[in-house]
């Protein structure tokens, strides 16, 4: 074990060539684009041993990742915001075809208006395609996600891909001290892909991604489901391998402060450090908050929300993204459902889109409208909590008749 310092792209880089890809084709994007280039530059410099195919959009990247694997060795890829979009079509192959794919997804708005900075709309937008999706809070979990994404997508009783989501710029371009695993220890715990269930083969003839007549697809897709439980609690057991391996301990959610809190907030990604800290000068005056971290968003951990949140009084859950049309967020929604029939009050909070940060200042306010709502002093809260007074005004056009 040793240690280093890493931003996000290049702890990303450093699990992907610990787990020897045959295959790399990506394409760059802001705030990806280190990851693609620092890959290439592995490739040429000969500390990774693949072949570096040159695609002309991620759409082929992710094609040839899907065509790579089904021949069975590893790939790697990685993307972000609309090229995570334009991927879309074929996430889907991947995520029906059972190939487990593990990809790093530097998460970044989406158009429109365009914007370079962070929020979750991209990777939200792809909840439901059949991918697991792990959320890092620090470049440390960059790599340590990664390296266990590749275990856990690539079990015989999972076979679902899987991407490791972390904030542009936040992450992305933060350096941060990361203990880095040897080659040696990365291989042991990572291990040889090892092909199953659908493959090409010219000895071993097989349909892939065939025209499914209606008399099966809901067996397709039941099948998948059933790859989602079982990834619940393959994580879990990978995660105490890992634990036990290399002595950091990884979670499908983290509980900070709860045991005994009447007011928590529900946070995912990079902006726990901040709620944590603010929960700490809370506790300090007296006021009992907690937090809770979701670190796997899919498959969704509802029982241990449900058991870290039951005896709290009021909730509030952060969103990274919009939800447009949503009655809440997406995280807010996948909250309550987990929490229903359970006593607390749940609010939703949206902000921190387009790399807008969520600060300390804007968690004293979340947990002090949560506060009022415990005590009796309120019943509703600011939804869009860092929106400014006057947003209608905003690049307001007035229309000649």
């Amino acid at each position: 074990m040793s240690v280093k310092l890493f931003d996000g792209n290049s702890a990303a880089v450093e699990a992907i060539r610990l787990a020897r890809p045959g295959v790399i084709a990506a394409y760059p994007i802001t705030p990806q684009s280190g990851i693609a280039e620092r890959l290439a530059d592995e490739v040429a410099d000969g500390r990774i041993r693949a072949e570096y195919v040159r695609v002309e959009s991620e759409h082929t990247a992710m094609s040839v990742a899907v065509g790579a694997q089904l021949t069975g060795v590893r790939v790697a890829t990685a993307t972000a915001s609309v090229g995570l979009a334009l991927m879309h079509e074929v996430c889907g192959v991947a995520a029906g075809c059972r190939v487990p794919i593990v990809m790093p997804v530097v998460n970044r708005s989406l158009a429109s208006p365009w914007s370079l900075w962070c929020d979750h709309s991209d990777t939200m937008a792809e909840r439901d395609t059949g991918w697991l999706q792990y959320y890092c809070a620090t470049v440390q979990e960059v790599l340590d996600l990664t390296l266990c994404a590749y275990r856990i997508a690539e079990h015989g009783d999972v076979l679902t891909p899987a991407m490791v989501c972390l904030d542009g710029f936040f992450l992305s371009h933060s350096m941060q001290r990361v203990e880095t695993p040897s080659d040696e220890e990365a291989w042991t715990f990572v291990g040889p892909y090892v092909r199953k269930n659908m493959y090409l083969d010219p000895e071993d003839v097989m349909f892939v991604n065939a025209l499914c007549p209606t008399f099966e697809h809901t067996e397709m897709k039941y099948q998948q489901a059933v790859g989602f439980e079982r990834a619940a609690e393959v994580t879990k057991d990978v995660f105490s391998e890992f634990e036990r391996r290399f002595g950091r301990k990884l979670s499908t959610v983290e509980c900070y402060r709860l045991e005994d809190a009447d007011v928590a907030v529900v946070t995912i990604g990079s902006m726990s450090g901040a709620a944590r800290y603010v929960a700490d000068q809370l506790r300090a005056a007296g006021v009992r908050a907690g937090v809770l971290r979701i670190c796997m968003f899919r498959p969704f951990p509802a029982e241990e929300v449900r058991q870290a949140l039951k005896n709290v009084k009021v909730v509030g859950v952060v969103d990274r993204s919009s939800g447009l049309g949503a009655a809440q967020g997406p995280v807010c929604s996948e909250v309550k459902a987990a929490c229903y029939g359970e006593s607390p009050r749940i609010f939703s909070f949206i902000g921190g889109i387009a790399g807008r940060d969520i600060s300390d200042i804007s968690f004293r306010r979340i947990f002090g409208e949560l506060q009022e709502v415990c005590e009796g002093r309120r019943d509703v809260c600011t939804r869009w909590f860092d929106a400014s007074e006057d947003a209608m005004n905003i690049r307001e056009v007035e229309t000649p008749c």
